[in-house]
């Protein structure tokens, strides 16, 4: 079977009509780029200055040899340095456990642990499987209507954004990082990724796990430093 190749338009008319089609695609493939910006435009912030809010969340960000990566580490650390301040009283961990061998959560209070935030103050979410995901969960499941979102600068406002969508009153904190192959991969992925968070945003997907109502925040904001 001969697969045609495609032929330039040998008309003005079709050249106009191509180049029309061309640029409506590109100003289509930015728009959900474009909400982001818009609608996290006054909810950034630094570790100096965000707002006193009783809960962090710190989203995953993979593991080496069962320890955050680099990534997860300055993540963390903005948490503690956060909770050392006591600007946040909790922290809320979110991330992948879908597997024996892999847990995010445990690898992420651990690290906490070191570096002073106490057991006690922190709470696992073991199913944060994406960025939709852990906002869902966070207000349906912990109860979070308020939080501090902890991520890098290139994801911090999608997390934001989803976050409102879910109903947590958001800042965000974006962590600076060194523009390495990983940072360039994040913010190209974050390109295609702001499609999915506006659908995300509009349809209001159940999470991939939902499960029942967790005290462990309420716990946690209870408990003394």
């Amino acid at each position: 079977m001969r697969i045609r190749r495609p032929r330039w338009p040998r008309t003005r008319a079709g050249r106009r009509r191509l180049l029309w089609a061309v640029m409506a695609g590109c100003v289509l493939a930015l728009l959900p780029a474009t909400w982001l910006r818009l609608a996290t435009a006054d909810r950034l912030r630094t570790t100096a200055d965000v707002p006193r809010t009783e809960v962090a969340v710190v989203f995953g960000a993979g593991l080496w040899h069962g320890k955050p990566s680099p990534y997860l580490a300055h993540r963390l650390d903005a948490a503690a340095k956060l909770y050392r301040a006591g600007r946040i009283e909790a922290v809320l961990v979110t991330g992948d456990n879908s597997r024996a061998d892999y847990d995010e959560p445990d690898a992420m209070r651990a690290h906490l642990t070191e570096h002073g935030v106490p057991d006690r103050r922190i709470v696992g979410d073991y199913a944060g499987f994406d960025t939709w995901d852990s906002c869902v969960r966070a207000k349906r499941i912990f109860g979070v209507d308020r939080a501090v979102l902890i991520s890098q600068d290139f994801h911090i406002r999608r997390a934001v954004a989803l976050c409102q969508a879910a109903g947590v009153d958001s800042y965000g904190v974006g962590v600076a990082a060194e523009h390495d192959v990983t940072w360039y991969y994040g913010g190209t992925r974050e390109l295609f990724a702001a499609g999915k968070a506006a659908l995300d945003a509009v349809f209001r997907p159940d999470p991939r796990f939902l499960g029942p109502r967790e005290p462990g925040v309420a716990r946690a904001l209870a408990a003394g430093r």
